[in-house]
């Protein structure tokens, strides 16, 4: 190429160039369907501007401008269709819980094991049966043991249906105990008394059992209280007003303290009057040692003959 095309060619380029402010904008590229993934186009080098040499008026010396030329836009590639944006998940409600119902659900009914799946819980082994008291020596000596530890005297039909023996023979046993301790002049004896038997200390040492027992701890009734309880063991049933005539004092309270001692109590009333009728009880025939009242010894030694004819003009 000559000097003049050269320069023609430069001027032309020159004059197309438009200033970039006056460039109009380029058409925004259409997304493509997310579908169809776009292909990427090649990319495209941008072609170098030439160098715009301008000749000035003087011909000597060539005036090079630096990247005069027009800028050329270079290709833009094309544009990748962007994925569309997702839209945002509408927030799943929680599942609303179902209302209980107010209906009671049935019990499930119990299975019957059967036979073979139940275990018998094992039994407590039981007592061995006392042996049989066949030994006269053995009897006596379950006799003594049980007299030991009573508390109030005890029949010979309780110890027979204990001991699991005929009432004769228990009854023999006990007279023989009564016989020996008295032979031997043992410490204690035993008596017959409120219709049963018990071992009592013997009145021959009583007066050390008391020194060691009794002295300063027992509650002695008073002698107002032991005068009245006579009257009443030896004229019972009797009343209250026969009570204080024989004695010629009011009885009332005495009467009370008796009768919360245990030993009297009532008895009924009396036809006429209606007042109360007094007797003494189990407790006292116990505490004296003697079977029935009967046993009591006589009075009449100790009383005026017409006792009862003074009682009834008093009462």
């Amino acid at each position: 190429m000559s000097g003049e095309d050269e320069a023609r060619s430069l001027a032309e380029q020159a004059a197309a160039w438009v200033p970039p402010w006056e460039r109009k904008p380029a058409p925004e590229p259409v997304a493509e369907p997310a579908a169809e993934p776009a292909s990427e186009a090649p990319e495209v080098e941008p072609a170098e501007a030439p160098e715009v040499v301008l000749a000035e008026e003087s011909e000597s010396e060539p005036v090079v401008l630096a990247e005069a030329a027009p800028e050329v836009a270079a290709p833009a590639e094309a544009p990748v269709a962007a994925p569309a944006p997702r839209q945002p998940a509408e927030p799943m409600e929680a599942p609303e819980p179902e209302p209980e119902s107010l209906t009671p659900e049935p019990e499930p009914e119990p299975v019957e094991e059967s036979e073979s799946e139940l275990v018998d819980a094992p039994e407590p082994p039981p007592a061995p049966d006392p042996a049989i008291l066949d030994d006269p020596t053995e009897l006596r000596g379950a006799v003594e043991s049980i007299l030991l530890v009573i508390d109030e005297p005890v029949s010979e039909i309780t110890l027979a249906q204990v001991l699991d023996q005929p009432t004769d023979r228990i009854l023999a046993v006990l007279v023989d105990l009564v016989g020996d301790y008295t032979a031997q002049r043992r410490g204690f004896e035993l008596r017959r008394a409120a219709g049963g038997w018990r071992l009592y200390t013997r009145a021959d040492y009583a007066a050390y059992v008391e020194r060691f027992v009794l002295d300063g701890q027992q509650v002695r009734l008073t002698q107002a209280a032991l005068e009245t309880l006579a009257v009443i063991a030896y004229k019972q049933p009797v009343t209250r007003s026969r009570i204080s005539a024989i004695r010629g004092v009011n009885c009332d309270g005495v009467v009370r303290t008796l009768l919360s001692r245990g030993l009297i109590e009532d008895c009924g009333s009396e036809p006429d009057s209606g007042a109360f009728l007094y007797r003494t009880t189990p407790l006292f025939l116990e505490k004296l040692g003697i079977n029935s009242v009967e046993d009591l010894p006589p009075l009449a030694p100790f009383l005026p003959d017409d006792v009862d004819e003074i009682a009834n003009a008093q009462g």
